[in-house]
């Protein structure tokens, strides 16, 4: 009988305390583009993962819903984006699918230094002009319309705004920010994880800093003018920019005006993104001293997660370096 008593008033206890305390439910967050994805689920270690909707190596300035996307939004309580000028494509969607949800445009996060975009000289102008000049030569209204995304002149700020490591921190506190505030009871883990994801950040800055300080006098251009948050964090000499679009491969004259402008400027790298073919870097810098290379400021190479936005920065530093450095 003895026996019996610690069994029975084990049961008891068990039996008074009642069923385990339910876990708090952590909010649906969906993230539009890869390198924002990557600082939000930084703070989010540990209490829960982010959706993204821009996978893979598609970019947000030509990209068309999926269904299973128009269901993350749907079911999202939280969506972050960089905003109106970026992802286009979300505008009209976030408004219908997304009633639900709490929408945190991040180009509005306090402390942000935003940059106009660089247009005139040697950085082509976005105008209509060229899309109906290649539409002159064969491509479809549809196409013209995919380009005009593409050229973001729909704003009056770069978008880019995550390619500097001290905006990327200005971000992330809005997001612990407004993920505490709507996510109370893990707002402890919020806070540590931003302040893990700072000191990262700051690690970083000075990391990149070095990487690029021996080529920051040797002038470039890139295809697609991505880069001059970089190019003002760190003090580097973009040469300038030529709107191509990814999706469309220029004529023998359009190639000739590329060719010329690098000749002209001095340029000692040009550089396009993955989704050009290299041949066609090739064509461009024939018969010039320029080298090639390639910068990814989307992360279409890069696989999605917390890690993803330092894999991102210096990447692109060791690129510029690599390239930079071979021209002497």
């Amino acid at each position: 009988m003895s026996k019996m008593l610690p069994a029975l008033f084990l049961s008891t206890a068990l039996l008074s305390a009642g069923p385990a305390p339910a876990q708090e439910a952590v909010p649906n967050v969906v993230v539009s583009i890869k390198p924002i994805h990557s600082l939000v689920a930084a703070i989010m270690d540990g209490v829960g993962e982010p959706g993204l909707i821009v996978e893979g190596a598609a970019s947000p300035h030509t990209y068309s819903l999926k269904p299973s996307n128009a269901a993350a939004l749907q079911a999202a309580d939280m969506v972050f984006w960089v905003g109106h000028g970026l992802e286009a494509f979300l505008d009209k969607p976030l408004q219908t699918l997304g009633g639900k949800a709490t929408v945190v445009e991040l180009e509005d996060a306090p402390g942000l230094e935003k940059l106009p975009f660089r247009e005139g000289g040697p950085f082509e102008a976005h105008e209509h002009g060229e899309h109906e000049h290649e539409a002159e030569e064969g491509h479809d209204h549809a196409h013209a319309e995919e380009e005009k995304h593409d050229d973001h002149g729909h704003g009056e700020t770069d978008m880019h705004l995550w390619l500097d490591p001290a905006n990327a921190r200005a971000i992330a506190a809005e997001v612990a920010a407004r993920l505490a505030e709507k996510d109370p009871a893990h707002a402890e883990a919020y806070t540590a994880n931003l302040a893990a994801l700072e000191g990262r950040l700051d690690a970083l800055d000075k990391e990149v800093a070095g990487i690029v300080a021996p080529v920051k006098d040797k002038p470039f251009i890139v295809f697609h003018d991505a880069y001059q948050y970089f190019e003002h964090r760190y003090g580097l000499q973009a040469a300038g920019s030529i709107t191509v679009s990814p999706e469309t491969l220029p004529g023998a004259e359009r190639l000739t005006q590329i060719r010329d402008k690098v000749k002209a400027l001095g340029a000692t790298c040009v550089f396009a993104e993955p989704q050009f073919e290299p041949r066609l870097i090739e064509v461009v810098i024939e018969g010039t001293p320029a080298k090639s290379g390639t910068l990814d400021p989307e992360a279409a190479t890069y696989d999605a997660g917390p890690d993803l936005y330092f894999t991102l920065m210096k990447g692109l530093a060791t690129s510029l370096r690599d390239c930079l450095g071979e021209t002497g």
